[in-house]
């Protein structure tokens, strides 16, 4: 559990998205930015491809993204893995091809103020489910299948979700349109919040702490830019 739980607490807030958080010029300038970086993860088990910005390369994007990052959700830290080189990172380009699974992304140290996570769309293809549910526990992969458990990956694997909400049956009507690449009793107890359907140049801004997965509705390859933020756990 986190250690500033209240303070995380406090600034969570609905799930929102900023329409014409870039311009087309910006767009290409990220998407050449995903293809000149090099591949750090090629999951071929979750069909997805990852790589990683380190904060030594493209710095004029990168001072555009953080600045308006900053008037977007305000004073902030990065908080996301080093690259493979063990340079520090803007965040994380991932190219799907089959959807990402239910997860929460609140990392591994307790000792942070967990704050808000961003996805920036480089496709148009996509829709990605954000739950009312929350954790607060280390970033977890929530299932009930026992070799999804079983599988090795960044997150813990864990089907601890299913005690600490409602066990209300989910949605059969929403499971059918959005989720069916998750088996419905693994969303027991699940409230969607929102439906976010991918828009370039538009940013989705949630809290860290918030359970979300891909829509099932993915008939062809997406490609995406996460951001992992924190703040200063003495202001």
């Amino acid at each position: 559990m986190h250690k500033f739980i209240k303070k995380i607490k406090n600034n969570e807030e609905k799930p929102y998205v900023i329409k014409n958080f870039l311009n087309s010029n910006e767009i290409r300038e990220f998407i050449d930015l995903y293809q000149k970086l090099p591949i750090e993860v090629n999951n071929q088990r979750q069909k997805i491809v990852k790589k990683k910005w380190s904060t030594k390369l493209f710095p004029d994007l990168q001072k555009i993204y953080i600045e308006k990052l900053k008037s977007a959700i305000g004073e902030f830290s990065m908080d996301n893995p080093k690259d493979k080189m063990g340079n520090e990172s803007l965040g994380l380009f991932q190219e799907s091809f089959k959807p990402v699974s239910l997860h929460v992304d609140t990392g591994f140290d307790f000792d942070k103020v967990i704050y808000k996570q961003t996805l920036l769309p480089l496709s148009d293809k996509g829709e990605t489910v954000i739950f009312k549910n929350r954790f607060y526990g280390c970033s977890t992969t929530f299932s009930i299948n026992e070799r999804e458990l079983a599988a090795e990956g960044y997150n813990k694997r864990s089907s601890e979700h299913i005690e600490l909400y409602n066990k209300k049956p989910f949605d059969k009507i929403m499971h059918e349109k959005y989720l069916q690449h998750e088996e419905i009793e693994n969303l027991r107890g699940l409230e969607i919040d929102m439906i976010y359907k991918w828009k370039l140049g538009e940013i989705l801004i949630f809290d860290r702490t918030s359970l979300h997965c891909s829509s099932s509705n993915l008939n062809r390859k997406k490609i995406g830019f996460t951001t992992s933020t924190k703040l200063n756990e003495i202001n």
